[in-house]
This record gives structure tokens, C-alpha cells and sequence, in this order.
């Protein structure tokens, strides 16, 4: 299991810091985690994605594309586990200029939680430590709302593809 650097979690919830592999990370409810992505974890990210209606390109969000992300120096990829299951997902990357944070999922039986907060405050401050000045977000309409809440704006920019 590979464990991030402390961070800090900031959610509704008891957390307790403990070490772990000469690292450190935040325990939350005594048993849940914010950590490093694992290939075993694909299979639950996937049914996470699904359920939220988020898995439409399987090329750029299934388990081939997570072990290049997982593989990639530029990128954070972190997950939320609790009570040793995975419900949620966020990662992103800094391209040395821009970070990005490309997808946010968390279970639905999981939302409202202050789940999907601690992972987005989590890698903003992963992304600010690996140098970059501003974190933005791709987003839907959906969830748009949500990262108002947690301090991002709207800005006049959209994202195209080539899919």
C-alpha cells in the first residue's frame, strides 16, 4: 500500500495523524483514509464512476488509463477509503505551469459527507506543493455548485475534445 505524505483533511469528522512506512497520513472516523491510487483499486473506481454516470470513456477513465495516471510523475491520484473500501476519487495533475484537477467522484451512499471537500482540499494542497501557483477544475453543470462551496469560481474558459 502506498501512503501519500501527511495532508491536511479538513472535514466534518474525529482525524487522528498516524505514521505509516516512514510516512504519515490522516485517519478519519478511525477508519478511513485519504491515500495513494492502487491498481487494485480500478474495479471499485469504475463502479464509483458508473453509479455517479461519470464512465463514459473507458479509454480515458478505466483501469489501462489509471496505471498510466498511476505511472505518471505530474499527476496526484488519490482515493478515499473507508472501513477498507474505496468511495471516492479525485486526480489531477501540474504540468509544471497549471494544475488541473480532471475527475471527482465520490459513492453515492457516501455524498454529503465532507468526503468529496477532503480530497479536493487534499490534492490542491499536493498540487501547491509540487509548485503550482492556481489549481482549476474540469466540471459539469452538476457539480458545479460543489466546488463554488469549496472556494473555486467560474471562469471563462470551456474544455473541447477531439473524442
Amino acid at each position: 500500500m502506498s501512503i501519500e505524505k501527511e495532508g491536511q483533511v479538513k472535514a466534518d469528522v474525529t482525524m487522528k495523524k498516524e505514521r505509516y512506512r516512514g510516512g504519515t497520513y490522516t485517519r478519519m472516523k478511525g477508519l478511513s483514509v485519504i491515500r495513494g491510487f492502487e491498481l487494485d483499486d480500478a474495479d471499485q473506481i469504475v463502479a464509483i464512476l458508473e453509479l455517479n454516470n461519470q464512465y463514459g470513456f473507458p479509454e480515458v477513465d478505466g483501469p489501462e488509463a489509471m496505471r498510466r495516471v498511476k505511472a505518471c510523475n505530474a499527476a496526484v491520484f488519490l482515493v478515499f477509503e473507508m472501513d477498507g473500501k474505496v468511495v471516492g476519487v479525485i486526480r489531477g495533475n501540474y504540468d509544471g505551469s497549471r494544475a488541473m484537477i480532471h475527475q471527482l467522484s465520490v459513492h453515492p451512499a457516501y455524498q454529503r459527507r465532507g468526503i468529496g471537500r477532503a480530497m479536493v482540499e487534499e490534492i490542491v494542497k499536493k498540487l501547491e506543493g509540487m509548485g503550482a501557483p492556481t489549481v482549476s477544475a474540469t466540471i459539469t453543470d452538476r457539480s458545479f455548485l460543489f466546488f463554488q462551496k469549496v472556494g473555486f469560481r467560474k471562469m471563462d474558459v470551456f474544455l473541447v475534445g477531439n473524442w
